[in-house]
């Protein structure tokens, strides 16, 4: 298991165009992987469950991926949310 924490930076949090680039990039990886929102736990690769999340600018989640490529997974949907999802 691959688990870290990161804190949304972009102005919109993870909505509607992010949501989408987080879902498919997610997607690429056999992981299973999830976003832990307080005490929400999303899958990743929801689109309708990581919109309906609620994840804004400022909050703190953690991406965990379980699987044959969870660190490439986590990794790279934790660099996603601090390059801000090139807003």
């Amino acid at each position: 298991m691959e688990l870290k924490e990161v804190t949304v930076l972009n102005e919109t949090g993870i909505h509607a165009r992010p949501a989408s680039m987080f879902v498919k990039a997610a997607g690429k990886f056999k992981a299973d992987i999830f976003v832990i929102n307080e005490d929400k736990v999303i899958n990743a690769k929801s689109i309708v469950g990581v919109m309906a999340g609620g994840i804004s600018q400022g909050m703190t989640v953690k991406i965990k991926a379980e699987g044959e490529d969870e660190t490439a997974a986590v990794d790279t949907l934790v660099q996603m949310i601090n390059n801000r999802f090139d807003e």
